[in-house]
């Protein structure tokens, strides 16, 4: 469902990483290392947000970079900075994903989004919510359409505690059938979520 094939990727002289390789299969995946180890880059990656120096990500058997469109199509990312669109509600978010989806924000998606807690803070811009409200509301989109992979970083950033437990059980049931691949520095959620770990450093 998500492969990542000899990936490469440098800033200036720094290798962040380089000929990466692996094949990741349905469920939870965990990257836990220190910061500054490449795991915002590799998640950037995989997501289309930047390009590699060298080789490919496949995506549900579509390639980032040569059919991005359609890559783009089965996954769902979730950004570390989820403040890109200031102005914009967090309904407006949720339509549009679904419209780009084909698709409409049903019962089951708002029923995702009251668990959260999301439920008075809808109809808002993002200026005017919290860090953990707006991911709220980049989590809840993460549902839309059955994505085979879904991205995270930071994941649980700014969520309180029952928050943090509704997102627990949603990435264990997204991983029944897809990749759930995420960085996060909070060990309850990995264990919650019984997520694998995945290492950049032993990868190399």
């Amino acid at each position: 469902m998500l492969r990542i094939d000899n990936l490469t990727k440098r800033y200036g002289d720094h290798v962040v990483f380089q000929g990466l390789t692996h094949q990741f299969q349905p469920g939870c995946v965990a990257l836990c290392e220190e910061d500054s180890t490449g795991k915002s880059s590799l998640l950037n990656l995989i997501a289309g947000a930047i390009a590699p120096d060298e080789g490919d990500v496949l995506i549900d058997g579509h390639s980032i970079v040569h059919a991005p469109q359609q890559a783009r199509a089965r996954l769902a990312y979730v950004p570390d900075n989820c403040l890109a669109f200031p102005m914009q509600t967090g309904r407006g978010l949720l339509e549009q994903v679904a419209a780009e989806k084909r698709l409409s924000v049903d019962d089951a998606i708002l029923d995702i989004a009251y668990r959260l807690g999301l439920e008075p803070h809808l109809d808002k811009r993002f200026e005017q919510m919290s860090t953990g409200t707006r991911r709220k509301v980049y989590l809840t989109a993460a549902a839309l359409g059955e994505p085979a992979v879904v991205i995270a970083d930071g994941a649980s950033n700014g969520l309180d505690a029952p928050a943090r437990a509704v997102l627990a059980d949603l990435f264990k049931t997204w991983a029944h059938d897809r990749v759930v691949l995420f960085a996060s520095h909070d060990p309850e959620l990995v264990e919650a979520c019984e997520a694998s770990l995945f290492s950049l450093a032993a990868s190399r």
